[in-house]
């Protein structure tokens, strides 16, 4: 009788355990659970230390002892929501220290939507040496993008004239093992709408992958309009 108890209880102990186990698994793959989605709000910690990140910017060694001694102590709330209200400032060089603390954090986990936002944000700035920066990282840690995030992030660098950076995403998002959807392409061509070479060639994949479905070119002086603008901001 005792060993029938014995055995009942754990049973019921894997049971549970399996349980739990399969709860943090569905947790940690669900986007919609992502703690880089969630609502960021700050403390007055949290405040107190974006002021002062602001503040001593200008001081590396400061700055740096700051962030040791006060920055790597906040809540994960605190640290995510002064990322997201530096990134919403475009802080580029505050934004870089931060996302150095972040990735060094005990509960850090890569993330697509923590590298997005990143992306978009040295995107927004033309800051192509820390966008390279940043790809390798996600590269070393494999985070993967689902196309949704391939057009977004490839539209923003478009819509930032950086055609050239666009692209070596575009061919990360040819090599994903994410089945390619028409959605992204089309808002990839609306944004190549003043680099027509680049078009023609995402238009001929799109057309390859997508045979059934049409695409609607704007007219041709819109294609030269585009054009002169571009040259025009160039010059």
């Amino acid at each position: 009788m005792l060993g029938f108890a014995r055995r009942s209880r754990v049973k019921t102990v894997s049971l549970l355990s399996q349980f739990v186990r399969s709860v943090s698994s569905n947790s940690a793959s669900s986007p919609s659970l992502s703690i880089w989605r969630r609502k960021k709000e700050m403390t007055k910690e949290g405040l107190f230390a974006a002021k002062e990140l602001k503040r001593l910017r200008s001081n590396p060694i400061r700055l740096d002892r700051f962030i040791q001694s006060q920055v790597s102590r906040l809540l994960r709330t605190d640290l995510l929501a002064v990322l997201a209200e530096f990134q919403r400032q475009d802080q580029v060089f505050l934004c870089m220290k931060l996302y150095e603390v972040v990735r060094k954090e005990i509960w850090y986990r890569p993330d697509m939507y923590f590298y997005r936002d990143m992306l978009m944000m040295l995107a927004r700035n033309k800051n192509v040496d820390e966008t390279k920066r940043v790809w390798q990282d996600l590269k070393r840690e494999e985070v993967l993008f689902d196309q949704h995030t391939f057009g977004d992030i490839m539209r923003a660098f478009l819509d930032s004239g950086l055609p050239s950076e666009a692209m070596a995403i575009y061919d990360e998002m040819r090599n994903s093992p994410d089945p390619p959807i028409s959605l992204p392409f089309r808002v990839i061509l609306k944004g190549l709408i003043p680099y027509p070479e680049l078009r023609e060639k995402v238009k001929d994949d799109f057309l390859e992958l997508f045979p059934n479905m049409i695409v609607y070119d704007p007219p041709e002086d819109l294609f030269e309009d585009a054009k002169w603008r571009r040259e025009s901001e160039s010059d």
